[in-house]
């Protein structure tokens, strides 16, 4: 179907002063809109960008254009977090669940959304790709809405069709989607990862956070039968275990057989697989991450990382001490809807340590960290040196607990610091 593409310079000409801007998540981060955008910047006055992460340069946070534009971040990615921790950037606590909402109900009243779509099909419909998350409600309660239209991005199945009459302003590239390749894994998360697949059961959905622990997981569960995926997003390890016959989905409740995400994150090999596979379908984030959809599948096993967390279970996952790090995420939501399913299991996995040798397992949070999963809800705690459940422990029991899987030269600080505070009954090994 013929559309009339403009130049990316003209696409953007819409966007005046003082409007709030959305930008499409992750791997569909519309670079060739932005670079447009913040080309604008000496014209451009008070523009509040919107976005949960994105890949890439986030040039509109360079110093030189705080005048003209400031970010208001959804989840803190590393293109954008020295200017959050710098204060010339702000963040938003926000569940993953909850961001469409946000633009719905107009808590966030969007005035643009540049997108990143693929070429319209012979009816007229252009796909989302690789990010439906926020970016449906985006473009559905924007005033304006502007693409750039690749035929490198994924066609997708599920909830994330626009049809072009809707959009405003198309742009034609031909640009390479971000890549985001895995890293070599270390011993330590080889070892978490095994540990993690010990308590995977056969026939569990699962939901992985974004990661190395994660991708550990997956590379351990090769063994495995039956496993579903219902996930806000996952990555090229999903590909290996289906293509190895370990995720069949063939016990799922709901979408039986069918791979469930958000948004994806990962290198061309993942994006190839999911360009028109029937067997990935991709919704928005406040259906993907309700707990009520989450419970209905059992045996759901929810795994996310953390930075820190206190000898009461208290984790914190998106700050080291006031310093904003990332985001809330949709670890909550997928902690208690794992919680709520039948035989499920919500897992917190970290490192013991940080790369400085400081224990992730202390008696109190830094200074200012931010709680996003109350002690209350977590569960499995697993390091490399061994899984803990804290689940109807108390707070004695739990500190007892925490201290046998933090780094043996930390167990004894971890204790004494106990006993002081939850009394005598306290009695870890020092080794």
């Amino acid at each position: 179907m013929n559309y009339s593409a403009l130049s990316a310079e003209a696409a953007v000409a819409g966007i005046k002063s003082g409007d709030r801007v959305f930008l499409h998540t992750a791997a569909a981060t519309p670079h060739r809109l932005i670079d447009a955008m913040v080309g604008r910047a000496n014209e451009l006055r008070n523009i509040e960008i919107v976005s949960l992460h994105t890949e890439g340069e986030a040039s509109y946070v360079r110093p030189e254009f705080q005048e003209s534009f400031r970010l208001n971040s959804l989840f803190v990615g590393k293109n954008v977090r020295a200017a959050v921790q710098s204060g010339d950037a702000d963040a938003i606590p926000v569940f993953l669940s909850d961001v469409p909402s946000l633009f719905r109900n107009g808590i966030l009243p969007l005035d643009v959304a540049l997108v990143h779509v693929s070429p319209p099909d012979r009816h007229g419909f252009c796909s989302l790709g690789v990010s439906v998350d926020s970016a449906l409600a985006a473009v559905q309660n924007a005033r304006l809405v502007i693409a750039q239209v690749n035929p490198n991005m994924p066609r997708t199945h599920g909830e994330g069709m626009l049809h072009m009459s809707h959009i405003d302003a198309m742009v034609s590239v031909d640009d390479p989607l971000p890549e985001t390749p895995a890293h070599p894994l270390t011993d330590i998360e080889l070892r978490i990862g095994q540990h993690i697949a010990g308590i995977v059961e056969d026939g569990a959905t699962l939901q992985m956070g974004i990661g190395a622990i994660p991708d550990a997981a997956l590379a351990a569960l090769s063994g495995h039968k039956d496993l579903g995926i219902h996930s806000e997003m996952f990555s090229d390890g999903v590909v290996d275990l289906v293509e190895k016959g370990v995720i069949t989905g063939s016990r799922k409740k709901t979408h039986q057989g069918i791979i469930v995400a958000s948004f994806l994150v990962g290198t061309r090999r993942l994006f190839d697989f999911v360009d028109d596979n029937p067997l990935v379908e991709m919704f928005p984030s406040d259906y993907v991450n309700d707990t009520r959809e989450i419970r209905k599948n059992p045996k759901a096993t929810a795994i996310n990382s953390a930075i820190e967390i206190d000898m009461s279970g208290q984790v914190c996952a998106d700050s080291i001490g006031q310093k904003h790090f990332s985001g809330v995420g949709g670890q909550m939501d997928f902690i208690r809807g794992a919680a709520l399913s039948e035989g499920g299991k919500p897992i917190i996995a970290l490192p013991s340590t940080t790369r400085r040798g400081e224990s992730r397992i202390v008696p109190r949070l830094k200074p200012g960290g931010g709680v996003v999963t109350t002690r209350a809800h977590v569960q499995f705690v697993v390091t490399e040196y061994g899984i803990v459940n804290l689940h109807g422990k108390n707070l004695r029991q739990r500190a007892e607990a925490l201290a046998s899987i933090a780094h043996p030269d930390f167990r004894e600080d971890i204790n004494r610091e106990a006993h002081a505070v939850y009394g005598s009954s306290v009695s870890v090994p020092v080794a």
